[in-house]
């Protein structure tokens, strides 16, 4: 039965279930991302990103903050067993996530054009994609009906399942449609010299003129995955239910007046919709910040940007006015990668807020506790190697994916991407310790912390991406100097208001030396790979781009495995882990009794 499936989904259970979604999701994403670059080159990623900057405030300001009150409500709720204001709740929530997906679609639709004119480096090259990502609020909202009540009620995994099913969309659909635009773009210049009904002077210049078409359908592929990840998580809730029974409705009393429970939902959202505004707001300022300053970089100092990139420009004939553009491309090509492991560990928070939120109401202070140290643990333990690897393979990794048809892109990628590799951790904890101070109540902290983050990044940006010496290298620099900031002042405060205690050898201390030794044997086994060239001894008749590329896989690929055999001995060897770690894999409880039997578990 339904009900039984999700009493069984304890807090790893579920965490569990969304961070393989989560990791299914990533990989789809990096097919996605990665290879888009190549697709429509750095020019079309730089207006893919700046389209997707946009709708990513609005989605924001539309969708964050219901439903994890929607969440925090139905855990609530469920832990007192009041559940016909479980299902009113849902009534409630499907009304009101309606209409503000409504709202979030005509608020992208009416900020395209000046967002476009005025704020994008390429001008309204960047519409199309704005136009044809818009649709995709409306149905996000829609989903959030569903997602927030499955989580309030432990089971993850109709939103595991909806994600993964946006994801696929996305990769296969997204990008077909892009590549088949350049394709037969570039057939239609080889033809008539034209392309789109206008003269182009060379291939290249044809190129440039398929980018705003291409990046729009690339984005459409994530408009049709919400749709269908709508249509999935409606068609399930019809069909198998809640899992709340008839005896279950009768035993509950009755339910909440419904102007209840809105003002209710209202009230904790707000907060965290605030929030919300403020980093969405911040991340669009920041978006049209950076590019003006490069921009202003771009025009005022020449020789030293020519000097920095000129390789990179020559090797793909950009003209000097999409120089900004291409650099822009370049950040957010390290983005893609930035996000893979906060992303992953955001599940552990989602898992969390029904968690602490049912032990807070119940007032199990000891099991609040437990809570904070375990997300922290297992998010550290996931996001301090993960981050550290990406730190020492921070050329070799983006080489992987553009160095064959966007030649130097990697040697520019590779500083930024190990600027987020060393403080993926600090990143990737910042969604649990909020969403555990949403599950004590305190939504209003990380609205104060994160409006102090802001200022810092905002300031941060002037100073360093203003310099033409730093330039785009500057704006990883301020989103480190913001987490830091906002991860301490959220952690302090969730530590105060709950008095939990921290243990910080297990929580903090342990994962940071096993991430440590397996980012050394990473780093090692890369560069002895490498250096020794097994590929040259074993086949010698490979062409040298050939070589090249599988050199650079094969170092990656025994570096990640020497990595991971490191890391996971060394945390079993420092009593790292838990019997407990284990519920979250199949046949865990033998596997944790057989370690436990060879003194390897904390």
């Amino acid at each position: 039965m339904e009900h039984s499936r999700r009493n069984s989904q304890s807090l790893l259970n579920g965490a569990m279930i969304l961070t393989v979604a989560m990791v299914v999701v990533k990989v789809i994403g990096m097919l996605y991302k990665l290879p888009l670059a190549n697709v429509i080159g750095m020019e079309g990623k730089g207006i893919f990103t700046a389209a997707f900057n946009l709708y990513a405030p609005v989605y924001g300001v539309a969708i964050t903050g219901l439903p994890i009150a929607v969440a925090r409500m139905v855990s609530e709720r469920v832990a007192l067993g009041k559940y016909r204001d479980v299902r009113a709740i849902h009534k409630v929530a499907a009304r009101l996530f309606l209409l503000t997906g409504l709202a979030g679609l005509a608020l992208l639709l009416l900020l395209a054009y000046p967002y476009a004119r005025y704020f994008c480096t390429s001008r309204l090259d960047a519409l199309p994609a704005i136009f044809a990502v818009a649709p995709s609020i409306f149905f996000c909202c829609a989903m959030s009906i569903y997602r927030g009540y499955y989580e309030g009620l432990r089971n993850m995994t109709p939103t595991a399942v909806s994600q993964v099913i946006e994801a696929l969309c996305k990769l296969v659909l997204g990008l077909l449609l892009a590549w088949l635009v350049m394709y037969f773009g570039a057939e239609q210049y080889k033809k008539t010299g034209t392309v789109l009904g206008k003269p182009a002077s060379s291939l290249d210049m044809a190129e440039s003129m398929l980018y705003p078409w291409s990046a729009a359908a690339a984005i459409i592929g994530i408009t049709v995955g919400t749709v269908l990840g709508f249509f999935y998580l409606l068609l399930r809730h019809r069909l198998r239910g809640d899992g709340i029974t008839r005896e279950m409705l009768i035993n509950a009393g009755p339910a909440a007046p419904a102007k209840n429970l809105l003002r209710e939902m209202i009230r904790l959202a707000i907060p965290m919709l605030l929030s919300s505004v403020i980093l969405n707001v911040t991340n669009l300022i920041d978006t049209v910040n950076v590019q003006a300053l490069l921009n202003s970089a771009v025009e005022k100092y020449p020789d030293v940007i020519e000097r920095i990139y000129g390789a990179f420009f020559r090797a793909h004939n950009i003209s000097p006015e999409k120089y900004a553009d291409n650099i822009f491309g370049i950040y957010g090509t390290a983005l893609d990668f930035r996000n893979l492991v906060p992303t992953i560990v955001t599940a552990l928070g989602v898992s969390a807020l029904p968690a602490i939120s049912a032990a807070w109401a119940l007032r199990k202070r000891e099991a609040v506790q437990r809570t904070i140290n375990t997300v922290l643990r297992i998010s550290l333990m996931i996001a301090l190697p993960a981050g550290f690897g990406m730190a020492v393979l921070s050329y070799e990794i983006p080489a992987l994916f553009y160095e064959g048809q966007n030649v130097g892109s990697a040697a520019h990628v590779a500083p930024i991407l190990w600027l987020f590799g060393v403080s993926t951790a600090l990143m990737a904890v910042s969604a649990p310790i909020t969403n555990m101070l949403q599950g004590i109540g305190r939504t209003d902290i990380p609205v104060k912390s994160l409006v102090v983050g802001v200022i810092i990044k905002i300031i941060a940006n002037f100073i360093l991406v203003g310099n033409p010496e730093i330039n785009i290298k500057g704006a990883p620099i301020g989103s480190i100097l913001c987490y830091v900031a906002i991860v301490a002042i959220n952690l302090g405060m969730l530590l105060k208001v709950s008095r939990a205690q921290l243990n910080l050898g297990s929580v903090f201390l342990k994962p940071l030396f096993c991430a440590g030794l397996s980012a050394a044997a990473a780093w090692a086994v890369n560069g002895l790979t490498q250096r020794f060239d097994l590929v040259g001894l074993l086949l010698p008749e490979l062409t040298p781009q050939r070589h090249s590329s599988l050199l650079l896989l094969l170092a990656v690929g025994l570096a990640v495995l020497a990595a991971v055999l490191v890391y996971v001995l060394s945390l079993l060897l420092t009593h790292a882990v838990t019997a407990d770690d284990f519920e979250i894999l199949p046949k865990g409880k033998k596997i944790a009794k057989a370690l436990a039997k060879r003194g390897l578990l904390g």
